[in-house]
């Protein structure tokens, strides 16, 4: 009954943990390979790995169920999300690390409830105002340094790596809000699907144009760089973001959003004891500051 009840919240809890593998999984790949070929290697890894639990679990390995409506919207949330979105997260994995990325990603949920309001006239309360406020200012008290009085504050990352997961984020607040509208009732996993089918269209078309089809070739022959790449393919596209299609069915988006952008908390273990990474107190109350922002933002 408990599970029944809070599918959506329980869904939601697992992607956060999935996200959070995923992220350390393809920071890890992205510095190996470059962070063009690991999106798109990552994406058909993934669209196999939906085939064949699609098959299993409903008899059909590709979507071919889905009203045209559904095949729309989800295709662009596809190239909104996966393309435009994870090339710049991925990118900036390579600059600034998956910590600091996906302590920016908080930002998601407020970027698509603020979709919501434009494309689905969802209405923002003075919560939502206040919850985006305090949001920024956690994000602001891990990424902003001052070391003395007479020293002017300052980024203490680099000012390309912050713009590329803010776009990231974009991207993905964006993607969220128009999956939510394609997907309706059909199911999260083939819906998942279709979206990785225009993230490997557009990727594709980007290889091409950029003459990287070379680069790709050869991250095959990575063997830890195609297994980071492998790890993250199956907790992030295939399980993270079909769990996170199932929590925003099953509960609202804004619950759901709160709970997987737990990810900077989940993060910080990983990064300080595998990565030996050197983590201030400010920026560890700065994300938990930031997840407490995301939480207001959805009080109704």
């Amino acid at each position: 009954m408990f599970f029944e009840n809070n599918l959506g919240e329980i869904a939601a809890l697992i992607t956060a943990i999935f996200w959070t593998t995923t992220a350390i999984a393809f920071e890890s790949a992205s510095l190996k390979i470059g962070s063009l070929s690991v999106n798109i290697i990552r994406l058909f890894f993934a669209f196999i790995f939906l085939s064949i639990f699609s098959f299993i679990a409903r008899g059909l390995p590709f979507p071919v169920d889905a009203s045209r409506e559904a095949w729309f919207w989800l295709l662009i949330s596809g190239l909104i999300g996966f393309v435009l979105g994870d090339l710049f997260l991925f990118k900036s994995y390579t600059i600034i690390g998956s910590r600091f990325a996906m302590l920016i990603m908080t930002l998601v949920p407020p970027i698509a409830a603020l979709f919501g309001w434009i494309i689905l006239g969802e209405k923002l309360s003075l919560y939502s105002y206040f919850g985006m406020s305090i949001t920024f200012i956690g994000i602001s008290m891990a990424v902003f340094s001052k070391k003395n009085k007479n020293e002017k504050i300052k980024l203490k990352i680099s000012p390309i790596g912050f713009l590329f997961a803010l776009l990231g984020a974009i991207g993905q607040g964006l993607g969220l809000v128009l999956s939510k509208l394609g997907m309706k009732n059909y199911d999260a996993f083939a819906a998942t699907q279709i979206r990785i089918i225009a993230g490997i269209f557009g990727f594709v078309i980007l290889v091409t144009l950029m003459n990287r089809w070379k680069n790709v070739y050869k991250a095959f022959f990575h063997r830890k760089g195609i297994f980071h790449t492998s790890i993250g393919s199956f907790f992030g596209p295939f399980l993270g973001v079909s769990f996170s299609l199932i929590a925003v069915k099953y509960t609202e988006t804004g619950i759901a959003s709160t709970i997987m952008a737990l990810v900077p908390i989940f993060i910080i273990a990983p990064a300080y004891f595998v990565f030996k990474q050197k983590i201030t107190l400010l920026e560890i109350i700065g994300a938990f500051v930031s997840i407490c922002g995301v939480a207001l933002f959805f009080i109704k």
